[in-house]
């Protein structure tokens, strides 16, 4: 036989296929997470596992000297719901968000991996009142976005919204319908 039926041979035994990943080798790279246990990846991939049913509610916003405002709002309050979070969106609604409920008070730390829909977030505190806002957090970017307090919930809404509607580090917050009890009137 000649050297080109031998290495062709060789290639029919191995497979045919040099270009292809070996088995168990990763299909994507894994994500980069500098504190998994805290950061909120306003989000994780697309291909996760099928998340649970999405829990409603309602956020009032007061601001001082304003007009209440409401925004109807979808639950993460389960780890895989808080990972993907708005992941993967093109548009949110006006009166649309995500409400991130956490077991407790603590300095919350954002991102806007795989965020496609410019963001402000809201952070609250247990007594219901805003601590920080973060305005316009730009789409895609994976730098640690966070405010100088400790808070049990965050809002998200369109980019814009806080300064539109006034709300500021103090405003009085009331959540409507959560199921775990945390439904409030401040």
């Amino acid at each position: 036989m000649g050297p080109v039926v031998v290495m062709m041979a060789m290639l029919v035994a191995m497979g045919c296929g040099g270009t292809q990943e070996p088995r168990g080798a990763p299909l994507h790279e894994p994500e980069r997470r500098l504190e998994p246990d805290r950061r909120v990846a306003a989000q994780a991939d697309a291909g996760s596992a099928e998340l649970p049913p999405v829990e409603r509610a309602v956020v009032v916003l007061s601001p001082e000297g304003g007009e209440p405002v409401s925004v109807n709002v979808e639950v993460a309050s389960s780890e895989p719901v808080r990972e993907r979070g708005l992941m993967h969106r093109r548009e949110l609604a006006p009166d649309a968000g995500m409400l991130f409920v956490f077991d407790r008070m603590e300095n919350q730390i954002f991102w806007m991996k795989n965020t496609y829909v410019a963001l402000d977030m809201i952070f609250i505190d247990d007594a219901f009142r805003v601590v920080g806002v973060i305005e316009d957090a730009e789409p895609l970017r994976e730098d640690d976005l966070e405010v100088d307090a400790d808070s049990r919930y965050v809002l998200e809404v369109n980019a814009g919204f806080a300064r539109a509607h006034g709300v500021a580090p103090g405003t009085a917050v009331r959540i409507e319908g959560l199921e775990d009890g945390d439904e409030q009137a401040h």
